[in-house]
């Protein structure tokens, strides 16, 4: 009589055991652990019931870390009064990469914040355009995810880092305000010139600096152009670049385009030396329709474009910003619109070859 083999002790009844990964993986290792969902093996799933300490994560994954976007957004309302959303929307990415988004009836930029973590620190990416604690409840909604965190990870606590895109950016520094006096917190100064020293560049624009969280690092990219103190940030983590407002899904009003152009062409060379799975900027203005965007202080916005973009977008920018240069004029394409020495409110325009021009739907 055939003998029945029974199934490894580790295995959940019908559930099959993925495949053994090219690699070990000491957190969430999908081979030993069944119960992770499918691409989980590059987080922290199955967090030990009886640790010894601190819980320990491997930041150095095969490609781009999995994570998902895969929602909506909060889109204000037509009365920005009678809002209930909530002020911060916070969305976890993935177990070490959190992105919060301000609410578009506090304010009509609705900009982007990132906190990553790593296993000896985390980093606040920009903070918003309200310095306001009770419109805009920035500390309090990061040292709740940090508290989640550390709980989840066995430590105590975890200093932080918070780093902007740009210092002279009134929609990406107000929040700076709410953690003066934190515990354990560097803040990244301000000033051109000191946050240039604070990041080792000898020869603004050129160099990277580096933002160890440990065993994350997040390299630092001289990237003026819109701001005179423009940086962008790479997580080789998830591969993903932060371009505040160099690069992102809405109107760009470009302050100086040679340097726009060369910071431009300088993300474009670290992408040829780096993976990058996606770019992620500091607002959204566009609509899902192509070259439709948002005017400015609109507070309802039900049909925004997603934030994430592809890397082919900094091929594209290169090329439009050099068609732009030296030349007054704004300039439409599919995901994003270049204004270079005109209002964000001016009318003449290029309509983009080949894109259909459709008028979006009307909210009501």
């Amino acid at each position: 009589m055939p003998q029945t083999q029974s199934p490894p002790a580790n295995q959940v009844p019908g559930v099959a055991v993925p495949a053994t990964p090219s690699r070990g993986y000491p957190n969430g290792n999908p081979s030993s652990l069944a119960y992770n969902p499918a691409l989980a093996r590059h987080t922290d799933s199955a967090v030990p019931l009886r640790r010894t300490g601190p819980v320990t994560h491997d930041y150095a994954p095969d490609g781009p870390a999995p994570g998902s976007l895969s929602f909506r957004w909060t889109y204000g309302s037509n009365v920005a009064a009678k809002n209930r959303d909530p002020r911060v929307q916070v969305v976890q990415y993935n177990e070490d990469t959190f992105v919060m988004r301000q609410n578009v009836c506090v304010h009509w930029e609705a900009p982007f914040t990132y906190l990553l973590f790593g296993n000896a620190g985390a980093l606040l990416i920009d903070s918003g355009a309200t310095a306001n604690p009770a419109w805009y409840p920035l500390r309090e909604t990061v040292d709740a995810v940090i508290a989640r965190w550390c709980q989840a990870r066995g430590r105590a606590s975890i200093p932080l880092t918070i780093a902007l895109t740009s210092g002279e950016d009134t929609a990406q520094n107000q929040g700076l305000r709410q953690f003066a006096g934190r515990a354990d917190t560097t803040i990244v100064p301000a000033p051109p010139a000191v946050m240039q020293r604070h990041y080792g560049f000898a020869n603004w624009p050129e160099g990277t600096g580096r933002i160890d969280l440990g065993d994350r690092v997040v390299q630092v990219i001289p990237t003026p152009g819109t701001h005179r103190d423009g940086v962008s940030f790479y997580d080789p983590y998830c591969d993903v670049l932060f371009t505040g407002d160099l690069l992102f899904p809405g109107r760009i009003n470009i302050s100086n385009d040679r340097d726009y152009l060369a910071s431009l062409r300088r993300l474009q060379s670290f992408w040829e030396g780096n993976p990058v799975h996606q770019v992620w900027g500091g607002h959204v203005d566009m609509m899902f329709v192509p070259g439709k965007y948002y005017p400015r202080f609109a507070t309802y916005k039900p049909y925004e474009r997603v934030l994430e973009m592809q890397p082919a977008l900094i091929d594209e920018a290169v090329t439009y910003a050099a068609e732009v240069q030296g030349q007054q004029m704004m300039l439409i394409r599919p995901d994003f619109v270049l204004f270079n020495g005109v209002s964000p409110d001016a009318r003449t325009r290029v309509w983009p070859d080949g894109v259909v021009d459709i008028n979006p739907p009307r909210p009501f």
